[in-house]
């Protein structure tokens, strides 16, 4: 039996990186799975490679910064499927790089809609659903920035360190429920975002040098990560932070 037979899983942010990775794993362990994302193109191709590869999926387009369409996703989530018993709340964005005190106010407002709010809002639509499911697993997608500071990025900064604070939150007040609400905190992973093309080699080279293991991550080694917090053999485990960082928040 595969890790995930009989699952429905919603994943936000699923039509490209650490989301679309964990999608496709998701599937491979036998879950239903929403793909969910902004991009209607991104997040259909990816439901077209995941067919293909035997797995069953369908695309919902949501905006992950506005509650309606968290709302909506669940909705289509129990038409499609009957019934949630994972979500991944993964989507978000990096906003502006700028000094706290030039920080744009739109710019702020911004991030904190999507990675924080979204976060909330998805919660506060998958949590009653689960419930009545009789149980469920929710993974967010935090940072290694959830738990420590970096440059000019005080809006991601202050988002991340949210996201880890529902989690525990949210553990703790569905614990009795059996439902489980972990975090994970990627580092720098190689992603569509985070590349030779949009960094520079020298960029990479030194995003390379702040983790002791020497590279960035791979969406894949989040995303295994993910399965484990979803599935029943991290039963015992709830309201807690991961990170999966190659070492970074340990120098």
């Amino acid at each position: 039996m595969k890790t995930l037979e009989n699952k429905v899983a919603i994943i936000t942010g699923a039509g490209s990186g650490i989301g679309e990775a964990t999608a496709k794993l998701f599937a491979s362990e036998g879950a239903k799975v929403v793909v969910s994302d902004i991009s209607e193109q991104s997040g259909k191709r990816v439901v077209e490679e995941i067919k293909k590869a035997g797995g069953e999926a369908i695309f919902v387009k949501a905006d992950t910064g506005k509650a309606v369409d968290h709302e909506n996703l669940v909705k289509e989530t129990v038409k499609a499927f009957g019934k949630l018993n994972i979500a991944v709340n993964n989507a978000g964005i990096g906003g502006p790089s700028v000094p706290t005190g030039e920080y744009p106010i739109d710019g702020w407002q911004k991030v904190i809609d999507i990675n924080l709010s979204g976060v909330f809002y998805g919660l506060r639509y998958q949590l009653p659903e689960m419930v009545k499911a009789g149980s469920g697993s929710v993974v967010n997608i935090a940072s290694i920035l959830g738990q420590a500071g970096f440059e000019n990025s005080v809006a991601y900064v202050a988002s991340k360190h949210g996201v880890v604070g529902l989690t525990k939150t949210a553990g703790i007040d569905y614990a009795k429920k059996n439902i489980r609400v972990n975090a994970i905190g990627p580092g720098f992973i190689y992603t569509g975002l985070v590349n030779e093309e949009t960094m520079g080699k020298e960029g990479i080279s030194l995003l390379e040098q702040k983790h002791p293991i020497g590279r960035l991550g791979k969406a894949q080694e989040v995303a295994e990560l993910a399965l484990f917090l979803a599935s029943d053999k991290a039963s015992f485990i709830t309201a807690s932070y991961y990170p999966v960082d190659g070492g970074y928040l340990a120098v």
